[in-house]
């Protein structure tokens, strides 16, 4: 569902059921599917200064590896990155919201989000313990980069991004995350 908020670019995108459901399949046979809703807003292209992002609700019931702590921890923040960033990209395939994934076809995408996409740094930040059962996440992506293969490197895609979660309780934690895909569509 895309709602056009004004006349600028910016769009605003609800959930997409179906493409969340077909995100978050490799998630299903452990039983960790904690992204419950999402709502991407594109607002023109990272690299010129826009902004694309998403604001989603989580659910953790719980811990998919290990007993209750009672908080939420860096495994559960990755998993959560990990959701929110590939239903980002698969969006942004979907409506062809910014390059290089605008000129993706969805299956180019399913084939290469557990294949391809690693991340190569990352930084978590807890300011306050939150207690990780229900709590809302942002993801935004700072940057693209891509670069075409050569005789010295494969092609790459270079995505850097900032994400942020909370709870009503007053807890909260951040992160910056810079994550390569590996092998992009040859187009």
């Amino acid at each position: 569902m895309t709602q056009l908020l004004d006349d600028t670019d910016r769009s605003v995108f609800a959930t997409d059921e179906e493409l969340l459901h077909r995100v978050l399949t490799p998630y299903r046979a452990k039983r960790c599917e904690y992204l419950t809703s999402v709502t991407v807003t594109s607002e023109g292209d990272p690299r010129d200064g826009g902004r694309l992002s998403a604001a989603c609700t989580f659910e953790i019931p719980e811990s998919c590896y290990i007993d209750d702590t009672g908080h939420f921890n860096s495994v559960e923040f990755n998993i959560c990155f990990n959701q929110m960033a590939y239903y980002l990209m698969a969006k942004s395939v979907k409506e062809s919201l910014v390059e290089p994934f605008s000129r993706w076809t969805l299956d180019q995408f399913w084939t290469r989000q557990l294949a391809d996409v690693f991340i190569t740094d990352f930084k978590s930040t807890f300011r306050k313990a939150m207690r990780g059962r229900r709590f809302k996440g942002e993801i935004e992506i700072v940057d693209i980069a891509e670069w075409d293969a050569n005789d010295l490197r494969e092609a790459l895609v270079i995505l850097r991004t900032r994400c942020h979660y909370a709870d009503e309780h007053g807890g909260e934690s951040h992160g910056e995350v810079t994550a390569a895909v590996t092998n992009p569509p040859v187009i």
